[in-house]
């Protein structure tokens, strides 16, 4: 999730646990700690593929939180001594901040390492946006009636405890709403009679009333859009074309094969010019795609390996002030538009 989220969670997590012993110390700390797994993109991995698989890698796990929490401990109880009487309840305090920032994470679509080094998996529900007004407001709120010096610890203990309440009833709606949204669009494949042999679904910008869904078949993939509101028949789906015998030839190299781990086979590739281009599909949109890496190089010879770079696709914001009416009116598009197969917005 975005940082901002990441701080006020840590510091509704914090005051929530020792809130009532050392005050709006609590909060504080908490939101320190809720933003400190995230400093892990300072770390020089060493090219763009390794920062990209590495992330939310050991610094996401439960289990170094669990290990270096009491190291945090030590370090506050020096600074305040006369809190050291409720260690107990800073290790709580470090470590379900740093976890909550991990499991948090987890609901999202890029993957968190949260059992590293027993597994390198990377975890991802795929039940919310990484910007998701509706789960922050809540804890924004609580995180500065905590700091207001007029509020009164018992009331904003209160209200804390019931911004937390809002935020996690959010997530358990959008558990429900992903599993009715793919329910439905089970039904739609079935009609259609696509075969797919992975699917994903993730929410559309800011939203949990509309969701992305991607569905990998025989040498393409198909993008579509899904409102809680559409029935299966009005499941919009669009059909694009991946050609994965490009990596035929480099099929062995580690960066291709870190990236369609990865991505868990959520991937395109298509040669623009002499670069072959694998996009990982999860996130961003056609068109639009987040995460692209050139992994080879077409020549005389056939298609080799090449310097691995990160390239980004033009993002089209246009399309963002259709997501709300994509919610209320199956018929809206968000397609791109293509010209002669290519991106209209590509350079």
């Amino acid at each position: 999730m975005d940082s901002l989220t990441q701080v006020v969670l840590g510091g509704a997590v914090g005051y929530a646990v020792l809130g009532n012993r050392v005050g709006r110390k609590a909060a504080i700390y908490g939101a320190i700690l809720g933003t400190l797994p995230d400093l892990d993109v300072l770390l020089p991995y060493g090219g763009e593929v390794e920062a990209f698989t590495y992330h939310r890698g050991f610094s996401h796990s439960i289990l170094v939180h669990l290990l270096i929490s009491p190291i945090i401990v030590w370090l506050i109880t020096k600074c305040h001594q006369a809190t050291a009487i409720y260690k107990t309840q800073w290790f709580w305090l470090v470590f379900l901040c740093l976890s909550t920032h991990a499991i948090l994470d987890s609901f999202t679509v890029y993957g968190t390492q949260l059992l590293w080094p027993i597994t390198e998996y990377p975890f991802a529900v795929a039940n919310l946006f990484i910007i998701d007004p509706i789960y922050t407001l809540p804890l924004l709120f609580g995180f500065i009636t905590i700091l207001l010096p007029s509020v009164k610890p018992t009331k904003a203990s209160k209200i804390n405890h019931l911004a937390l309440a809002l935020s996690s009833l959010y997530i358990c709606w959008s558990l429900a709403a992903k599993l009715y949204i793919d329910k439905k669009v089970a039904m739609a494949l079935n009609d259609r009679q696509i075969s797919a042999h992975h699917y994903l679904s993730t929410p559309a910008p800011f939203s949990t009333l509309l969701w992305r869904v991607l569905v990998m078949s025989d040498g393409q993939y198909y993008e579509g859009y899904v409102s809680v509101f559409d029935s299966a028949s009005q499941v919009s789906l669009d059909a694009y074309h991946s050609t994965d015998t490009l990596l035929i030839d480099i099929k062995d190299e580690w960066h291709v094969q870190r990236l369609q781990w990865f991505t868990k086979g959520f991937y395109s590739v298509k040669q623009k010019q002499q670069d072959i281009i694998l996009s990982d599909l999860r996130m961003g949109m056609e068109c639009s795609y987040v995460f692209n890496f050139i992994v080879g190089e077409q020549t005389s010879s056939g298609i080799v390996k090449s310097h691995v770079e990160k390239v980004s696709d033009s993002t089209d914001l246009s399309l963002l002030g259709s997501v709300w009416d994509r919610i209320w009116q199956p018929s809206v598009s968000l397609a791109p538009v293509k010209e002669n197969g290519v991106c209209a917005n590509s350079a």
